[in-house]
């Protein structure tokens, strides 16, 4: 059984019937579920977006509640009756009956205001700093100074004359009222008379959030409940929940969400669907939930649907597949047979396939292949004898080739000996034009240091030569100089003497002057006291010749002093010329002598570098030389090579005889052999013995 078991499940024909039942199967259980996923997220949507609509309908119709009780604490913070009597009431010099007659309008007013509307619990006004002095509706709850009451009414007062919405209260504002209620706190303002503020108190009834909503149905067994900001219960359909903090609420991020509601699991863990809108009004949120279950039995008739039709594709796929396995299995499995009763030897089986899909033409393709084999088996024994009589004559070949390949190996071993000691020979001779290539490299880097030397001989004497040409410009430039300087030193010379006689005339000048400035004062005594002043005059002039007597000496004696220092100077120079003119030649002489350095260090250079040519040239020849008989000896080295191959081969060629005539009488008894194993195939075309037909 295990056999069997394992052979049918490698059958091609049960592949194709398992691979086609499961896709089938897997197909429809895909799109049966897909569908059913795609379904209850459309449902989801669409149900969602309906109850956010009827949500935010509810939650305008709640804003406008809110805003009308707004509206009615602005009118009585703007009424000027009602402030006048709450201002009269709390004047401590107003008579008993003007207060009494204030106290009633204030009580008439509040009751009308509670009479006109029913989802009212009551109105109140309470003194902040006096909780006992209150005016109320009638019905309104009885006051009550619990602590929590004081902070809730210290809040309202906080909010400075806006409006503050208390969320529900289970037992009220005052915590004395049997039911639910929800209460909007304002303090009316009174800047002028701050004594006469009361805080307005409107207390609705949890009924009336209870009947605005009342409308509003989220699935069948949905709630709806309005929520503080911290998930407090305002309003729900359970009053004792009231208070309590909401086990479905909201955060910061659903709120900034676009989306207008979202999916979350109760406190029991069931999936709620959760729709939700924020109050324009107050900071209050009003939620509906619903379990998904609600709007989703539709959805789960598609699990029935999708089970039946994976049912009946389950007999779809049966069906196709057994089709299939009859059609292409079960003949492939008789072929199979055929093709193992043939490998046993017997080639005179045939199908009769007679359809014209693949598998009759593999049919008749089998039946002409044994045909061919048949026909090769026939002509395989006919060969067989041939190839006897050419394994007879193949080893008498073989003889005569074993005792040719023997004398080519004795003679190769000869070629062998004399290729190797010519290769040593030419070894030799590399190791020869080795050395010249060393000496030729030496001589070479000698002449490459004289011609870096001579190079630096030029460019040292090239240095002398601008140098001695630099002095030569500078002697000259000196030459030139001193001989202006002998012009200026005649020049200077001249012109003391031009001193000097300008100054003889003036020393004779300076003599006339003394010489009448005497005869005037001789002239003045003689006068008397009319002369003074000619006198003073005189004695004046006298002392100018004398002063410029004085300066004529001390001009003429500096001109001597330098006619003295120019005349010594003419002389140094009239002795240092002739010694620069002797430098000026030798200069340029020193000068021409590094020019012919110059031009034989040109020389010797130009001879050195021909030199290094004919050695570069030389050496090049050598290295031709190396490798021309390195060529040789790798030429002898290949040949001798060769030539071992070539005995080596030959041996080889001996031993592949000598085992080929081995090969040629073994070939003899697989002739043999092969005519017998060709005995056990039945070719004979009468009367196939087995045949099949295709079911």
């Amino acid at each position: 059984m295990k056999r069997w078991g394992r052979i049918q499940l490698q059958s091609v024909g049960v592949k194709i019937f398992i691979v086609l039942f499961a896709t089938v199967v897997l197909l429809s259980a895909v799109l049966g579920i897909s569908s059913y996923l795609m379904s209850k997220q459309i449902i989801r949507g669409q149900v969602g977006l309906a109850s956010s609509q009827a949500i935010e309908q509810a939650a305008d119709k709640l804003d406008l509640l809110l805003a009308e009780y707004e509206a009615i604490s602005r009118q009585l913070a703007v009424d000027q009756m009602l402030r006048a009597d709450l201002e009269t009431v709390i004047r401590p010099n107003v008579d008993i009956i003007k207060k009494t007659e204030a106290e009633t309008r204030i009580r008439s007013k509040l009751d009308a205001m509670r009479g006109s509307d029913d989802r009212l619990v009551g109105i109140r006004l309470i003194s902040p700093g006096n909780l006992s002095n209150t005016y109320a509706s009638s019905g309104a709850s009885a006051p009550s100074s619990e602590a929590s009451v004081k902070a809730r009414i210290t809040a309202i007062q906080s909010a400075q004359g806006k409006p503050v919405w208390i969320p529900g209260l289970k037992k009220g504002f005052f915590e004395t009222y049997a039911r639910p209620s929800v209460t909007m706190g304002r303090l009316l303002q009174n800047l002028k008379f701050p004594e006469a503020e009361y805080i307005l108190l409107i207390e609705i009834k949890d009924e009336a959030l209870l009947q605005t909503l009342s409308n509003l149905k989220i699935g069948r067994s949905g709630e709806v409940r309005i929520l503080t900001a911290d998930n407090t219960i305002v309003h729900a359909p359970d009053q004792e929940l009231i208070e309590a903090k909401s086990h479905i609420g909201l955060d910061e991020g659903q709120l900034q969400s676009t989306e207008p509601f979202f999916t979350t699991r109760d406190e029991a863990g069931v999936k709620q669907l959760v729709v939700y809108r924020q109050l324009q009004s107050v900071d209050w949120r009003i939620i509906g939930y619903a379990p998904e279950s609600d709007f989703l039995r539709a959805a789960d008739k598609l699990i029935w649907i999708t089970v039946f039709v994976l049912l009946l594709a389950i007999l779809v796929a049966l069906t196709l597949g057994y089709y299939l396995f009859r059609m292409v299995g079960k003949p492939l499995s008789k072929l199979c047979l055929l093709m193992e009763e043939g490998e046993r030897g017997n080639l005179r089986v045939r199908t009769n396939f007679t359809s014209r899909d693949e598998i009759g033409r593999l049919g008749q393709s089998f039946n002409r292949m044994l045909e061919q084999i048949s026909l090769l088996v026939s002509r395989t024994n006919t060969s067989a004898g041939e190839l006897l009589t050419t394994a007879e004559h193949l080893a008498k070949a073989s003889r005569d080739t074993s005792q040719f390949a023997g004398e080519i190996a004795s003679a190769t071993g000869e070629i062998a000996a004399g290729a190797a000691n010519l290769a040593v020979e030419a070894e030799k001779g590399v190791d020869i034009a080795g050395g010249i290539g060393r000496q030729m490299g030496k001589v070479m880097s000698l002449n490459s240091a004289m011609d870096i030397s001579a190079g630096r001989v030029i460019e040292v004497s090239r240095q002398g030569r601008e140098y001695m040409d630099n002095l030569v410009e500078k002697t000259e430039s000196v030459s030139r100089m001193t001989g202006l300087i002998e012009e200026n030193s005649a020049k200077l010379s001249q012109s003391t003497h031009s001193i000097r006689n300008i100054l003889k005339p003036m020393v004779e000048m300076t003599k006339q002057t003394n010489i009448l400035s005497l005869n005037a004062s001789i002239e003045a005594s003689r006068v008397g006291a009319a002369g003074k002043g000619f006198m003073v005059i005189a004695e004046e002039i006298r002392k100018l010749a004398a002063g410029s007597n004085d300066a004529i000496q001390t001009v003429s004696a500096m001109t001597e002093e330098i006619q003295q220092a120019i005349e010594e100077t003419v002389n140094v120079l009239m002795q240092v010329t002739p010694l620069f003119g002797e430098q000026l030649l030798s200069v340029k002489e020193a000068s021409m002598i590094f020019q012919k350095v110059s031009e034989e260090m040109a020389r010797f250079v130009t001879d050195i570098q021909s030199s290094s040519a004919s050695v570069h040239e030389l050496r090049a020849s050598q290295q031709v030389l190396s490798e021309f008989i390195a060529s040789v000896s790798s030429v002898v080295q290949q040949t001798t090579a060769s030539t071992e191959e070539v005995a080596s081969m030959s041996s080889e060629q001996f031993r592949v005889s000598e085992a080929l005539v081995g090969l040629s009488n073994r070939l003899e008894g697989l002739s043999e052999t092969l005519k017998q194993s060709l005995g056990s195939f039945q070719t004979g075309s009468e009367g196939a013995d087995k045949t099949v037909s295709r079911v």
